[in-house]
């Protein structure tokens, strides 16, 4: 047997043996692909195809729709607005509480807990509480009438400032306990050694957080601003337990179309545009915040 027919032989053999272990590990998985298709690829499918279902067949009658109506503008400016406002307050916020656990204060086994309860409230919960704190007659302006100063129409749709202030407060408190528990445990993962060696060469505090600490809690931050910014685009039972629909959002704008006006289409258009743009937001920071080893690796 020549040397050619000796290294065609191995290749087939090769493959033959590849197929047979990528077999029972395809069958290992099957469950949880088909699950994904389930939940997930269909109902997606689903979702795109309602959005542009006409009476006439596929068109963008949907899209005119929901382009057309009066709240679109206002939803997509102020779902805008919040994650612009949110995101950078919630992360400067998470990272210092990650810091403080970080060096290990008397009780901070305690502080962990009690700055991660939020976690543990629902959504409309969460809107309740902040509710009766915001309302007319709530807890806010009960102790502003105390210290003599007057009370505020925090939610009236008149001042929509005060409105886009409280959905603010109530998603911070809400989701940057979120953010927090991502960055201990990106915290927990640092190597000690990169940080004792900062020590030995005089680095100080500041030093160390920005060569040392910043640098490698990059994949944790990175995992951080993808989820956050795809649940912020979805904000929608804090702002509808507050303001209702006097504070637009575009998934409240979905909700609307769905069940007040009875028309599940343009919702789903409605919802498309908000995957579309967390997809793109989540592209974008995969992109932008590249983990440099990797880079250096390849």
């Amino acid at each position: 047997m020549t040397r050619t027919q000796l290294v065609r032989e191995g290749t087939r053999g090769g493959r033959a043996s590849r197929s047979r272990r990528l077999s029972p590990a395809l069958l290992l998985i099957s469950p949880s692909i088909i699950l994904m298709l389930l939940l997930f690829a269909w109902p997606m499918v689903a979702g795109i195809l309602q959005a542009f279902q006409s009476p006439d067949g596929l068109g963008l009658d949907h899209i005119e729709r929901m382009v057309g109506d009066g709240q679109f503008g206002p939803a997509v400016r102020n779902t805008l607005l919040l994650i612009v406002v949110l995101l950078p307050v919630q992360f400067v916020l998470a990272i210092v509480m990650a810091l403080l656990l970080h060096q290990r204060p008397k009780g901070h086994g305690l502080y962990f807990y009690l700055w991660a309860v939020p976690i543990a409230v629902s959504d409309l919960a969460a809107g309740l509480v902040w509710l009766a704190i915001f309302t007319d007659n709530g807890y806010l302006n009960s102790a502003l009438s105390t210290i003599g100063v007057g009370s505020v129409s925090w939610l009236s749709y008149t001042n929509p400032t005060s409105q886009f202030t409280a959905i603010l407060v109530a998603e911070l408190w809400r989701a940057t306990s979120l953010v927090m528990v991502i960055v201990v445990s990106g915290l927990q993962g640092i190597p000690k050694d990169y940080d004792e060696a900062a020590n030995v060469f005089g680095a100080t505090y500041w030093t160390r957080l920005r060569h040392v600490w910043l640098p490698l809690l990059k994949p944790s931050l990175q995992v951080a601003l993808i989820l956050r910014t795809i649940l912020a685009f979805q904000t929608f039972a804090v702002a509808q337990a507050l303001t209702g629909q006097d504070f637009p959002l575009l998934v409240g704008e979905a909700y609307r179309f769905y069940t007040a006006l009875q028309n599940p289409n343009v919702a789903s258009a409605l919802a498309l545009v908000v995957m579309f743009v967390s997809m793109a937001a989540a592209f974008l920071y995969l992109r932008v915040l590249r983990d440099g080893t990797e880079g250096a690796a390849r």
